[in-house]
């Protein structure tokens, strides 16, 4: 089967935790803190790789977590890093935030790579925190909580060309001939379930790829059949192929059968009608052919499309179709774009949240995460640890900020739900 768009759910690894610890060797009764840091935690980290052709892998397992960092330990030893998570996903796959969908990062090249959601950092052990005047500190610093994200992922295959047309217009058969991909061929009236992809070799080191984008029909852009599902593959096309089928055995009128599919086309992106379109049209061993081709004909060469008779069950004009395909990509720049798609840039340099100072129903409330990790850290029970944590708010300006709402003294202070007395 298969599957181009996922949700899923990654969360990066914790930071470990610094440790307390103290220098007891021998000799050295009255040695200082010695304890050491917390490592990293790990990253996850999304890379293209061209081997993988659909996001089926993601359809069984929708969280993914990197690693955490290793506590500090005595001797001032740093604990270990955790490790890095790596996701291998098909190139032209675009990362959107799942609250937003906005684009975070669009992957458009082999071996690109980028860190979605970065580890926490790791805590300082309580070697960090002596001073001359806080010679045997006896707390240290937590890890801080790792990012997590939920993303969908959505792939947009990368092909120089499109092959669109109603269902059983012989695309797949054109693609077999063309390329070296043996995509499943059936009369049916349906659709082909997943997109067909195949390299054509022009000449030597000139070469591209051609994509079956499953057969469109009437209210595809409005989710019809599998039409919507597959629409989006056109988009990072440079040029479209338009098969027709030029017998007219089926009742179809191979003319009306063009503007419908552009009008599901335009329907899901206007920029669409931007695409340069060459017509192939197919069936050309019938005998009901040339009457059809002379009406094609006249009906599409003024407007300035370029019509290529082909015979995809005899190959009768397949190498002037390759040929002149080649011909127009050579004057087409690759540019794979997103059309419509909005890219979110706040997402890569997240900032970690500050201090909030508020007061709500004549309550004082002092919350954000640099404000919640400096309490996780605190020792109550110790003096120079609750001394460190009195210090630290009043250089933030969480004393300061009190004082301008109206704290007066003895009245409560909520810092991350906890309940505290105010004295300045």
């Amino acid at each position: 089967m298969f599957i181009d768009v996922a949700k899923i759910n990654l969360k990066a690894g914790k930071g470990g935790d610094g440790v307390v610890a103290f220098r007891r060797e021998k000799y050295e009764p009255s040695g200082g803190p010695y304890g050491g840091d917390g490592g990293d935690g790990g990253n996850i980290i999304i890379i293209a790789d061209e081997g993988i052709r659909t996001l089926m892998d993601f359809r069984y397992k929708r969280s993914y977590k990197a690693e955490n960092g290793e506590n500090g330990k005595t001797k001032k030893q740093f604990g270990k890093k955790g490790q890095d998570l790596i996701l291998k996903v098909p190139v032209g796959t675009l990362v959107k935030d799942a609250s937003t969908n906005k684009v975070i990062v669009d992957i458009k090249e082999n071996g690109q790579t980028y860190v979605i959601v970065k580890g926490g950092k790791g805590g300082r052990g309580n070697a960090k925190f002596a001073t001359p005047t806080r010679q045997a500190p006896r707390f240290a610093e937590p890890g801080s909580k790792g990012e997590e994200k939920d993303v969908i992922l959505e792939l947009k295959l990368l092909a120089d060309v499109g092959l669109v047309g109603f269902p059983n217009v012989g695309k797949s058969t054109i693609l077999s001939i063309l390329s070296e991909a043996r995509p499943k061929i059936a009369n049916y009236h349906f659709t082909t379930l997943k997109p067909n992809l195949g390299v054509v070799k022009v000449d030597e080191e000139k070469s591209f790829v051609i994509a079956d984008i499953p057969g469109l029909i009437e209210g595809a852009h409005e989710g019809a059949g599998l039409g919507h599902d597959f629409l989006r593959h056109v988009e990072r096309t440079r040029v479209l192929v338009h098969v027709l089928d030029t017998s007219g055995l089926e009742g179809r009128d191979p003319i009306e059968d063009f503007y419908k599919i552009n009008e599901e086309l335009v329907h899901y992106n206007s920029k669409l009608s931007e695409k340069l379109q060459i017509i192939a049209a197919n069936k050309m061993d019938l005998s009901e052919s040339e009457e059809w081709l002379t009406r094609i004909k006249k009906e599409f060469e003024p407007k300035g499309y370029k019509i290529y008779p082909i015979s995809a069950a005899t190959g009768e004009g397949i190498a002037k179709l390759k040929f002149g395909i080649w011909e127009v990509l050579s004057k087409i720049d690759i540019q794979y774009e997103t059309f419509d798609e909005e890219i979110d840039f706040t997402f890569k340099e997240p900032k970690e949240e500050g201090i909030i100072v508020k007061k709500e129903n004549g309550k004082y409330i002092v919350e954000g995460s640099f404000i919640e990790k400096l309490l996780y850290s605190t020792n109550f029970d110790n003096y120079d640890s609750s001394r460190y944590f009195q210090n630290t708010i009043r250089q933030r300006g969480v004393v300061e900020e009190l004082k301008k709402l109206g704290i007066e003294e003895s009245d409560s202070v909520y810092i991350c739900g906890y309940e505290f007395e105010f004295f300045d």
